[in-house]
């Protein structure tokens, strides 16, 4: 027994010599972000030996992976790396408060969204609710990488990845060029995961999918605001045809603002004073009363920062010796807060699909290649979801057509009714219910309810099932 430990010391020391010394592993894994120190623990747990690349370890300012969904904290939990959430002044997300020309409606995480078990029924205690995070990115990033640190058998590097390596004759990726305190390095292993994120300057050579972006996050951090809800994500949707707004906590004392802004918005013209004109003359009149002052506090302190708001279809990785994942192969518009869930359950699938059990040696890319076709598929139960629910909300929320307004509006209506009527929807947009048919039962659901209250308005008041039950059309209210 003793010499059975004393060689398995051994073997791991000479592994970590490969990986510091001649730069080799069996995982080289570009971008210590969210999904690469996220897949680098999985592996290196697994006893994969992982080299993890990145071209900054100081702690990134970003404006958007703030809000983690229930479903992506459940997937931090399964990694083991839910501890990542605290320490950084993390705030429990109960909810939404959807704010829609003045009238709020509020939406809480639904009890039983995954359908198991029957809490609240003959006397049973209803489980508690599920809860998301919001938190400042960049110190959650740190969190994620100190776990990287401290996970056996990964090593992070700080160098600036450049070029890929790939066999001039099979066109099987060997490992990555970088630049290390400006001279040249190499790192090599049997795959290569590319996790550089929605900037991507890898992207291009592998997916054939153009990313589309037409319109910009433009992120005010607003302090000491008073939300009408907290620990809930506000969408403020105006009557003005604004694109949404969002407001959430990310620290005891800071707020986000994410203000969407449309390419070629009139009222953000350099003539009618910019994007700050617009924020100043024609958002800021429409938030909530209490968050009023923070905001224009902020706007004069003038931090304004911007992000694209990007959609890139997913792809089947066809390279062998290449992984694409995260923002480098799959986005989806920002407005639902879905892309970490749909990263850290990524995680957990494609852990499983390579697990050492069922994939011995990663040097064998055919057997890679079958597996990353399976997760195509599998990971589509949650991600098609995701991505249909924050593209499809967003044009719903974003509209400034006539008949999707009237969808808006009858959005917001099916939303008052409450029950399932809200927590299908959210249970979607939270990563805890992965069944695209509940999502095809409330688009329909929302159309037809959109459909049946534009007939009552058109009727005469005297022949409306409403008429003197209190229903006015939104549209009709002063």
């Amino acid at each position: 027994m003793l010499d059975f430990t004393a060689t398995d010391t051994n073997v791991a020391q000479a592994v970590e010599t490969r990986r510091i010394l001649h730069h080799e592993a069996d995982v080289v894994v570009v971008g210590a972000g969210i999904m690469g120190c996220a897949v680098a623990v999985a592996m290196g747990k697994q006893g994969r030996s992982v080299l993890l690349l990145e071209k900054s370890l100081k702690e990134p300012d970003r404006i958007v992976g703030e809000l983690l969904q229930p479903g992506g904290v459940s997937a931090l939990e399964k990694l083991g790396l839910r501890h990542c959430l605290e320490g950084i002044d993390s705030i429990r997300v109960k909810g939404y408060e959807v704010i829609y020309q003045g009238e709020p409606v509020h939406i809480p995480y639904p009890h039983n969204a995954g359908g198991q078990g029957k809490g609240g029924q003959h006397g049973h205690q209803l489980p508690p609710r599920p809860e998301g995070r919001s938190f400042h990115h960049g110190r959650f990033i740190q969190q994620l990488r100190q776990a990287a640190r401290e996970t056996p058998n990964v090593t992070i590097v700080e160098t600036k990845a450049t070029e890929l390596v790939q066999n001039c004759i099979t066109g099987e990726v060997l490992g990555v060029e970088s630049k290390t305190d400006g001279k040249p390095d190499y790192y090599f292993g049997h795959l290569t995961i590319v996790a550089d994120g929605y900037a991507s300057k890898f992207r291009k050579r592998f997916i054939r999918h153009d990313v589309i972006a037409r319109s910009k996050f433009y992120g005010l951090e607003l302090v000491d605001a008073q939300l009408p809800r907290p620990e809930h994500g506000h969408v403020v949707l105006s009557s003005e045809g604004l694109a949404p707004v969002l407001l959430y906590q990310i620290g005891t004392h800071e707020t986000r603002a994410l203000i969407d802004v449309p390419d070629r918005t009139p009222t953000a013209s350099v003539e009618r004073g910019g994007v700050k004109g617009h924020l100043r003359h024609v958002v800021l009149p429409s938030l909530p009363t209490c968050v009023q002052p923070a905001f224009s506090a902020a706007l004069d302190k003038g931090a304004l920062r911007s992000m694209p708001n990007s959609f890139l279809p997913p792809s089947t990785n066809k390279t062998p010796g290449l992984v694409l994942l995260g923002d480098a192969m799959n986005m989806r518009h920002p407005l639902t807060g879905g892309g970490m869930t749909v990263a850290f359950n990524d995680v957990v699938l494609l852990s499983q699909l390579l697990h050492p059990s069922v994939v011995p040696s990663l040097d064998d890319t055919r057997l890679v290649l079958r597996q990353m076709s399976t997760f195509h598929w599998r990971r589509k139960r949650l991600s098609s979801v995701i991505n249909i629910l924050a593209q499809a909300l967003y044009a719903l929320f974003a509209a400034n057509d006539p008949q999707l307004k009237v969808l808006q509006m009858g959005c917001f209506r099916y939303f008052q009714k409450g029950g399932q009527c809200i927590d299908g929807p959210v249970g979607l947009l939270a990563g805890i219910i992965r069944q695209p048919l509940v999502l095809l039962y409330h688009f329909y659901a929302v159309a037809l309810y959109s459909i049946w209250i534009l007939v009552l308005a058109s009727l005469p008041a005297f022949l409306s099932p409403s008429a003197g039950k209190g229903f006015v059309p939104l549209s009709d209210r002063s």
